[in-house]
């Protein structure tokens, strides 16, 4: 009797995605294609499903944390409570069905659309049931009602990168697709790091979290102007089905045998150090808020220079991320991005000495665009990985990689605080955990210059050879 996991990969192999963003031989275009490009409805439409994607991150996380603070929870009930974002680290689990099933109802408007819609709505119930049971109610009330949103979101998430990859044409557009829906991310983190918080200070945080669930009607538009990509369903129907055996396994199994197929030895380095990138950024994100709160910075300052000098900062990191990646390549470009990571972390120990309005500004503005460089970056690198037929759960595999040890260490940024505040003080702690943290970019960083030289130092490739 034959392997169903082998005989499954091998009876369907998935069609490679779109060659890697930035090859080493790449055609030339002209500033007229780039413009034709970038006029295309389907880019528009990218930026509104990446504003979507990033709309409820926040809220289940930092700006949650902020809430939480102003009500009075301690540090250590913040950063516990921060764990229900292991949903985007779990998402791998369920994104096998997100690639292979569509969703009862929602499914006429196609796999990938239907599941946008439905986790869409969703996200925005339980962005009102946070708003209606408030922190009054408990921890376990409003937590509940996070993790419905964290899981709601990360579906999302599953659905929409399948989608990004799907619907370019060529490489060239997997790179304008996923500059605009960074863009589109970068956007909704500004809102619900900055607008929400000047929101709140006028009118509370219940009646801001609902305004946040009517912004979810941007992607719902979104998707509804879509199109549902047609190059993945021609792989998939050659596949067996779902329901039978071989279909089974091979959704299930399917992903991961092609993958580790492609990249060998190296994939297990791939995944590593994916998994280890953005540290710097992920430890301390839970008490980022609470550090703004305990130095007694405003609500208004946080807002104004996040929607300002912050704003700036991220579109500059966004656009110096891709041309950064043409110019050198991207794992030349994932080194820049890890150090700037490093330095925007580490940087935030400088308010505990001193803090006012121009250095906070300048320490933000570091931070967002290191943000904002870091993220286009790895986004790239994960999608140039992926093989049509798997994209969602190959996708899943590598971003739930990424957040996973992430998530699970920032549960225990308070405790750290909490730790290291009888022998350095409250700002002295904050200070050392963030320059601890900012440390944790050199395993990464080691693991790149191995994955360059595993590949003959094409560091322009998108994975190892």
């Amino acid at each position: 009797m034959s392997d169903p996991i082998a005989s499954s990969a091998q009876s369907t192999p998935a069609q490679p995605a779109p060659e890697p963003i930035v090859a080493e031989k790449r055609r030339k275009r002209s500033a007229m294609d780039v413009v034709r490009a970038l006029r295309q409805p389907k880019i528009a439409v990218m930026m509104a499903l990446g504003f979507s994607s990033g709309l409820p991150f926040l809220l289940t996380a930092n700006t949650f944390g902020y809430w939480l603070r102003d009500e009075g929870t301690s540090l250590k009930a913040i950063g516990f409570i921060s764990w229900v974002g292991f949903m985007y680290a779990f998402k791998v689990y369920w994104s096998p069905l997100v690639d292979r099933m569509d969703i009862p109802l929602f499914g006429k408007l196609g796999r990938r659309r239907g599941w946008m819609l439905f986790c869409q709505i969703l996200v925005a119930i339980g962005l009102v049931a946070m708003a209606v049971v408030g922190v009054k109610a408990g921890l376990v009330a409003i937590g509940a009602f996070a993790l419905l949103v964290a899981f709601a979101s990360a579906t999302q998430d599953i659905a929409i990168d399948a989608w990004r990859i799907e619907a370019a044409d060529n490489s060239d557009e997997v790179g304008l697709l996923t500059s605009a829906a960074q863009l589109g991310y970068r956007l909704a983190l500004l809102v619900t790091d900055a607008a929400i918080i000047a929101a709140a200070e006028r009118v509370g945080w219940p009646i801001s979290y609902v305004a946040m669930a009517v912004l979810m009607g941007v992607g719902i538009v979104a998707t509804f102007l879509a199109f549902e990509p047609q190059r993945a369903d021609e792989v998939l129907h050659n596949k067996p089905p779902l329901w039978s055996r071989r279909g089974l396994v091979d959704a299930l199994i399917g992903p991961f045998v092609d993958f580790f197929r492609k990249h060998k030895l190296a994939g297990l380095v791939i995944l590593l150090m994916v998994a280890l990138y953005r540290l710097p950024d992920f430890i301390m994100g839970p008490m980022y808020n609470p550090y703004y709160h305990d130095l007694g910075v405003s609500k208004d300052t946080v807002a104004v220079v996040r929607g300002s000098f912050g704003l700036v900062a991220t579109f500059v990191g966004l656009g110096a991320a891709g041309l950064t990646a043409i110019r050198i390549g991207i794992l030349p470009t994932l080194i820049v991005g890890l150090v700037l990571e490093a330095l925007g972390t580490g940087a935030f120990a400088l308010l505990a000495l001193h803090v006012n309005d121009v250095i906070f500004a300048i320490v933000m503005s570091l931070d967002s665009f290191a943000q904002a460089f870091a993220g286009v970056a790895l986004v790239t690198y994960m999608s140039s990985l992926t093989s049509l037929g798997y994209t969602a759960t190959q996708y899943a595999m590598l971003s739930s990689t990424y957040a996973l040890l992430g998530k699970f260490l920032k549960g225990f940024s308070g405790v750290a605080v909490d730790t290291l505040t009888p022998q350095y003080g409250l700002l002295g702690a904050y200070a050392t955990a963030f320059i601890g943290t900012a440390l944790t970019a050199i395993p990464a960083m080691l693991l790149i210059v191995l994955l360059w030289r595993m590949q003959g130092r094409h560091g322009s490739q998108g994975a190892p050879a």
